[in-house]
């Protein structure tokens, strides 16, 4: 699975505008190297709300499940504690502090532990990445995705930044197996994995692509204006 396939997010510019059958064409086109098709960027997550004697029953099995000590804890609030577990998946190496006597990042690819509760969202978990890490980018350019396996595929949904990790983690289980966490650079970057002639080989399809239909809008309208100048031809003719 491709690691760099989604970066930051932002103003949207006129190639990610574009009509997205003309970009599957022009990808395909240019056969360009780094896309799984295995990745499902935009599937979306049902809400499943539970009521506190859920939470309850599935704290507690989570619990008998766990086989490296990383267990939940529910509080009398109804709001549970726990680990996740996220891997670092970057295309690029991340921006971190200069301060001397810090630690660098560590890793890409590295598996990192957070400890955090039901009420913290995914924005918050990556805010707590970079964070821990060190790192001096914007949170915005970066998405935290969930892996899941089902039938010998893997597929990756991009989370939005209102969901809860947690609540995921203890719905699916503590298998990481079954799913997982990914943190990647978000969409906005994604044209930056296709080569300057490449992105060049873009360009110069979606000028075909202008002139094409401006010359069809111009002939378009020629018809027209021939129809109506003989219309007025066929009114003003001497009686």
């Amino acid at each position: 699975m491709s690691a760099c396939g989604t970066k930051g997010q932002g103003e949207r510019s006129g190639l990610e505008k574009m009509d997205p059958e003309l970009f599957v064409e022009l990808w395909e086109w240019t056969k360009a190297p780094g896309w799984s098709p295995r990745d499902v960027e935009k599937e979306k997550e049902t809400h499943n709300y539970l009521s506190t004697e859920e939470i309850k029953e599935k704290v507690h099995k989570y619990n008998l499940a766990v086989t490296d000590k990383l267990k939940m804890t529910l509080n009398s609030n109804g709001i549970y504690t726990g680990f996740i577990k996220v891997q670092m998946e970057l295309c690029k190496p991340p921006q971190t502090s200069p301060n001397p006597g810090k630690l660098a990042p560590g890793s890409n690819g590295c598996m990192n532990t957070l400890h955090i509760s039901s009420t913290n969202t995914v924005g918050e978990v990556i805010e707590a990445l970079l964070k821990k890490f060190l790192m001096t980018e914007s949170p915005a350019k970066f998405a935290l995705y969930k892996r899941c396996h089902r039938e010998d595929q893997v597929y990756a949904c991009k989370l939005s930044d209102r969901e809860h990790p947690l609540h995921l983690r203890l719905v699916a289980g503590p298998r990481t197996d079954t799913l997982s966490f990914v943190l990647r650079e978000h969409d906005i970057g994604e044209w930056e994995a296709f080569s300057l002639p490449e992105l060049q080989n873009f360009l110069r399809i979606l000028d075909k692509e202008e002139d094409e239909q401006l010359q069809n809008l111009r002939k378009r309208y020629a018809a027209y204006r021939n129809k109506l100048e003989e219309a007025l031809g066929e009114v003003w003719k001497p009686g």
